[in-house]
């Protein structure tokens, strides 16, 4: 049996790692350094172009949870950031240049795969496409002329996602505009006015992710930061993405000066989403701002807002539950292609599509794993969103199911989250140990 990987990224390198050690030759393919990007450095595989940290190790923190499902699953990447860890208290962070050393040695000596340096600009069959955030223009555009041009998207405009648990509701109300649809299917945030200017000058004065050069993008008019917003004049949120007309708070029956609304990620409503804010603002400074809104004083982000370059599939909309073309089940995508967000997540969608790849190709179905586990839950978000409004998504808690019982303490609650998950997958593993090949 053989198969190609298209991309010597995280995910690539995981897809083709897991293929092999299931008995499938692979053909990796990996454009560098016969054609350049614009942030890459060397022509190692598994190169980290951003942050060294791969985060949290902790199982009470989401990605730690996910790095310990992987380890279930023998993770190729995960042990290489083991044997090149450098300090960073709780969180895994390695030194570039060995980890990328290291992932290129021991694929490299796999007997079972070949690494090809040259760019592909068709679509393999059977084969995994992995090529992330930086795919090049013509492989973009063979995914587009197969898939749908409008199906892939070329930059992310992201608002953050809080944690149902930690607003309080005391303050918000929930209401539709104009009792549209549902009636109450938003939560809204009321302000005054001395603590609307109050908002506005302080998103105004906090500071901006930067990121990149091959990062720069030239916003569009529907998709500016919210803070670029905030800069036209301190009125313009107020008759933008804060307008309060038709939203008057029941409680008063009036219209409070300005509104931010909250909107639900999923059914289980434990994921609210922050309309319109979309922004640029660093991690800490998102913390500081998001935090002066009403009722949001304590609350927990689950995703970071961003605006920056990315390709990606509307993955819901175009591909099958274990992330195939829906024409043909041997054709799957890996990676930040399909709308997950991180070097862990990334890795770990190309080990699921390695074991599914070599199930297909050795006669058995395609699984996923448990929707308690981190990865079951973050895969099947990503084919199950809402396609018309699907962006990327990085593992949370808030992807998990409830508990059966109400759990008030955080951490306890986290850590049963996490007891439950790791006990699902290791039965998963052991269910995948008899794939045929």
């Amino acid at each position: 049996m053989n198969a190609a990987v298209v991309g010597g990224g995280l995910a690539g390198c995981e897809a083709a790692w897991t293929l092999a050690e299931s008995g499938v030759t692979v053909t990796l393919y990996e454009m560098r350094p016969k054609v350049d990007t614009p942030a890459h450095q060397t022509d190692g595989l598994a190169e980290l172009v951003c942050t060294n940290s791969f985060k949290s190790t902790e199982t009470a923190n989401a990605h730690g949870l996910l790095k310990a499902e992987l380890r279930l699953l023998g993770s190729l990447l995960m042990r290489v950031a083991e044997e090149t860890r450098v300090p960073a208290g709780a969180a895994l962070a390695v030194d570039r240049a060995l980890f990328s050393e290291g992932v290129t040695k021991a694929v490299r000596s796999h007997p079972n795969i070949e690494v090809v340096c040259e760019e592909i600009t068709t679509l393999p069959s059977p084969g995994i496409v992995a090529t992330g955030p930086l795919t090049s223009d013509s492989l973009a555009a063979a995914i587009q002329e197969r898939l749908g041009a409008s199906h892939l998207a070329f930059f992310d405009s992201i608002a953050p996602i809080i944690l149902a648990d930690s607003l309080d509701e005391t303050v918000l109300y929930r209401l539709s505009r104009y009792g549209k649809g549902g009636g109450d299917d938003y939560l809204n945030a009321p302000f005054d006015r001395e603590r609307y200017y109050a908002f506005i000058e302080a998103m105004v004065a906090a500071d901006q992710y930067e990121g990149h050069d091959f990062d720069k993008i030239a916003y569009f008019e529907g998709c500016l930061p919210v803070e670029e917003m905030a800069r036209r004049g301190p009125d313009t949120l107020r008759f933008g993405p804060m307008k309060p007309v038709g939203l008057p708070d029941p409680r008063t029956g009036q219209e409070p000066y300005a509104v931010m609304q909250l909107r639900s990620e999923d059914r289980a409503g434990q994921m609210w989403n922050m309309v319109g804010f979309q922004t640029r603002l660093r991690t800490g400074e998102q913390r500081k701002v998001f935090r002066l809104i009403p009722g949001l004083e304590n609350a927990e982000m689950l995703r970071w807002g961003s605006v920056h370059r990315n390709t990606y599939l509307n993955t819901p909309a175009v591909l099958s539950p274990h992330l195939s073309a829906r024409d043909d089940d041997r054709l799957l995508f890996a990676g930040q292609l399909v709308g997950v967000e991180g070097y862990t997540e990334s890795l770990a969608c190309g080990l699921l599509c390695g074991i599914n790849l070599a199930r297909i190709l050795g006669g058995a179905e395609p699984l996923l794993p448990p929707e308690n586990t981190m990865l079951g839950s973050l895969v099947r978000y990503v084919h199950g969103a809402d396609p018309k409004k699907f962006q990327p998504m990085n593992a949370n808690f808030g992807l998990l199911p409830p508990l059966p019982n109400k759990v008030r303490d955080k951490r306890k609650k986290r850590e049963a989250l996490a007891t439950r998950a790791l006990e699902a997958m290791a039965e998963f593993a052991t269910r995948l140990s008899g794939v045929p090949t």
